[in-house]
């Protein structure tokens, strides 16, 4: 019965997309390590973990519950926990407040720097959810709650601010912002009938997809102005690792846009959930590993 509880509240969320923003907070951790010298931690990493599930959970829940009826109206969205009642919208507020408390609670346990910085996170997280019902940068807004991540793990290391991450969080940025584009295809026609803002919706499918295509090539010049950046010291860490990170990283980019257009959307899961998670992971584990390994 708690199993099959827990098991509803991980659909509530969609705890597999945290496949999305962990790796790059996992990169920004060991970013700190590598340019500030620190020792490794344990305690600060389970701390990140902790942050970055807790924050994912407040953010994801809060927007099932504020979207619980356009939900139920939706036809792609109708069968999820709140609008099937396998969860009631008190259930999903209640998960949602322990898990913003529970956020707040683990920065303070980071440093005093992340505590004060989580509550405009916190702000910009759930207030994303308000969005599509003002204006099409919903999508932007989301690309900035998740590049939040680098940056706050850096800063749970650093305790102060350095380029390297905040270019990352920046790429982050721009490429959840350009495949939630992708992902709003399905929905243009029910935002529009339902005053739902979105880029789909207000430029239509073949201009939101050269969109979406605009903000993802911008990608390219910021992965190697943070390879020169991190660089920048006499003896640099990044090498061939990862430049071919990067490769990968912006050919399933380039993949989604290919396998997704205006008038054929089959495709849209493949392109948001399989190419974008390998994309991550893959990036990640060629990044941090051209931080650790000996040159």
């Amino acid at each position: 019965m708690i199993l099959e509880r827990i098991g509803k509240y991980l659909k509530l969320v969609k705890f597999a997309h945290t496949i999305f923003a962990l790796p790059f907070a996992l990169i920004g951790f060991v970013l700190a390590l590598n340019l500030t010298g620190s020792e490794f931690s344990w305690r600060v990493l389970i701390l990140i973990l902790i942050s970055m599930v807790t924050a994912r959970n407040s953010a994801m829940g809060f927007n099932r519950y504020i979207d619980r009826e356009f939900d139920a109206k939706n036809p792609r969205t109708k069968s999820r926990e709140i609008p099937s009642g396998a969860l009631s919208a008190t259930a999903a507020l209640i998960f949602v407040a322990a898990n913003s408390v529970l956020f707040l609670i683990t920065a303070y346990l980071i440093n005093h720097l992340c505590f004060l910085l989580a509550f405009p996170a916190l702000i910009i997280l759930l207030g994303y959810s308000y969005m599509k019902r003002v204006s099409a940068l919903c999508h932007y807004v989301l690309g900035l709650a998740l590049a939040i991540a680098p940056t706050g793990a850096y800063l749970s290391i650093a305790g102060s601010f350095h380029p390297a991450p905040l270019i990352l969080s920046a790429i982050v940025l721009l490429w959840v912002s350009g495949f939630d584009i992708i992902y709003a295809l399905s929905d243009e026609e029910f935002d529009r009938e339902n005053d739902l803002h979105s880029v789909p919706q207000l430029f239509g499918k073949r201009l939101g997809l050269i969109i979406s295509s605009t903000g993802h090539l911008l990608i390219l010049p910021l992965l190697a102005i943070l390879y020169f950046v991190v660089n920048s010291g006499a003896d640099g860490p990044l090498g061939w690792l990862y430049i071919t990170g990067s490769v990968i990283f912006s050919i399933l980019l380039l993949w989604q846009h290919l396998i997704v257009s205006h008038k054929d959307l089959s495709r849209i899961n493949a392109a948001f959930f399989t190419l974008n998670g390998i994309a991550s992971v893959l990036f990640a584990i060629l990044f941090i590993a051209d931080l650790i390994l000996p040159g």
